[in-house]
């Protein structure tokens, strides 16, 4: 600790000399007029100041250079020698997630600045312990009651709070933050789907409920761990308990406390009973024989961070890009005017237009827009890459959706139909394309357990507001969001939308 706190004093008093070496160097290159969109590297300090002055558009700034590489892959001198790989290079994203699946962890960084929220679960482990949760986890994702349930509780959600909201805002025409609005509707889901338990989020006077305000704390200061100057200044303040860290000591004992007290509460209603009547994932994992207080917590935590944000922050973006390209939503319309005698289910399954609208969306908004792993051992990536151990491998979905090499000149436009393809009778199908081009969801081993549970919620919401509502954004003209990632993407500062009643199928 003493170490890493005078490095950080010596590193200020040398910034002069760093700066004598810059315009030296720049001074010397002068006769170079071609700007070059890779930025430069000079000793100790590696190209710190080039990444300092993206830091607030760093995703925009990595995929102009991976479009700008040839081999959509290049290495960021951080400062002190770190080093760290980017790609967007599917052969390279497939070497990583499967053929060496082995190669490429989380690793003990990762696993250390996500250790206080996440504890052990499944997205903060590697080896044995990600192996046993995912073997577990995968059993009950595949069982026909869980997915049965997914389908009752989000339908109650959209029926019961997000539909009527919706109707009475567009009575009152007051404004509503739709990002705000669809993650309070999947905190209620995800919650209700991981332990049984309804925060609420959603009524009418959309209350601030504790437990959703400390597990949005938790998220943001987490993740605001990796962007730190010095790699682990944030242990400084934590043991200190400070700033930021002391905030999130608090939210995170917050979020711990509340799903210890639900774990318990279960185990005790297993206990009188021999058998759980609810269906969610804490009773199944309960019941089957995991009871330890702590794998429970952890791995229900997991869960909710992983279904909170995905789906509402995918269709954030798919409602704004929908609002912009009206052709679109009048397909969708016309999809679901064809379907609208069908049953619930087999309505949402055969939906492949707007399937596809969604996965477009995904492509040009991910909800995960970037995703690292560290290399346990050297290595060579299929592009000539040179890794070495312990250095971190970056692979880039946004800049991935962003490739004119992977998706044609046409790649910066919203088309659904990109995904489909029309047979001799004029039906449209469905055309994926492979999950190492696409890593929206991941791919390998690790590939997303709830991408079917995703896609029925998306799809479910899409359904029930499109057909009785038009979302308008209430902007100015010229209006252009901007997309921040933390854990997450985001759309930041919100969405704020009109909510218009449909006349009939218009």
């Amino acid at each position: 600790m003493v170490f890493q706190l005078l490095t950080s004093i010596l590193f200020l008093l040398a910034l002069p000399f760093f700066f004598l070496i810059i315009i030296k160097t720049s001074k010397s290159n002068k006769t170079s007029t071609v700007p070059s969109p890779f930025p430069k590297s000079y000793p100790i300090i590696g190209s710190y100041f080039t990444v300092k002055s993206n830091r607030s558009n760093r995703l925009q700034w990595i995929t102009q250079i991976l479009q700008s590489s040839p081999s959509a892959t290049f290495t960021l001198n951080h400062s002190f020698g770190f080093r760290q790989i980017f790609t967007a290079n599917p052969a390279n994203v497939q070497h990583m997630l499967k053929t060496h699946f082995f190669n490429y962890q989380k690793g003990p960084f990762s696993v250390s600045v996500l250790f206080d929220f996440l504890g052990n679960g499944i997205f903060n482990v590697d080896g044995e312990s990600w192996k046993f949760q995912r073997q577990i986890s995968s059993h009950e994702f595949n069982t026909k009651s869980l997915r049965k349930f997914v389908e009752t509780v989000v339908d109650a959600e959209l029926h019961d709070r997000l539909i009527p909201m919706f109707s009475g805002a567009a009575s009152d025409k007051t404004v509503l933050d739709l990002q705000d609005i669809l993650q309070r509707f999947a905190f209620d889901n995800v919650c209700k789907i991981a332990f049984g338990f309804d925060p609420a989020c959603l009524l009418p006077s959309l209350p601030q409920a504790q437990f959703a305000d400390a597990f949005e704390d938790a998220t943001n200061i987490s993740s605001q761990r990796f962007r730190t100057f010095l790699p682990r200044s944030w242990k400084i303040k934590r043991f200190f308990n400070v700033g930021s860290e002391k905030r999130l000591k608090i939210a995170v004992s917050q979020v711990r406390d509340f799903a210890k007290k639900i774990v318990m509460e279960k185990k005790q209603e297993l206990a009188d009973k021999s058998s759980l009547e609810s269906v969610d994932l804490l009773s199944r994992f309960l019941s089957s024989g995991h009871s330890d207080e702590n794998f429970a917590t952890d791995i229900v935590i997991s869960f909710i961070l992983a279904g909170r944000d995905t789906t509402s922050a995918a269709l954030t973006w798919f409602f704004w890009l929908i609002h912009k390209h009206p052709e679109v939503e009048k397909e969708i319309l016309k999809e679901m005017k064809e379907k609208s005698d069908m049953p619930v289910f087999e309505e949402v399954k055969d939906m492949v237009y707007t399937h596809a609208s969604l996965c477009e969306s995904m492509r040009l908004y991910p909800p995960v827009p970037v995703d690292s792993k560290r290399a346990m051992g050297d290595d060579v990536l299929p592009d000539g890459t040179v890794v070495k151990k312990g250095m971190v491998v970056t692979y880039h979905p946004y800049a991935m959706g962003r490739m004119e090499k992977l998706w044609g000149s046409d790649w910066a436009d919203f088309k659904p139909e990109r995904w489909l393809e029309k047979d001799e009778a004029g039906k449209w199908s469905f055309v994926g394309r492979d999950p190492y081009t696409y890593p929206v969801f991941q791919a390998g081993p690790r590939i997303c357990l709830g991408k079917e549970m995703a896609f029925l919620q998306m799809k479910r919401v899409v359904a029930g507001v499109i057909r009785r509502f038009k979302v308008v954004p209430a902007v100015e003209d010229g209006f252009q969001p901007e997309f921040v990632a933390y854990l997450t993407s985001k759309m930041k500062g919100g969405f704020p939308i009109r909510v218009l009643e449909r006349g009939g199928w218009d």
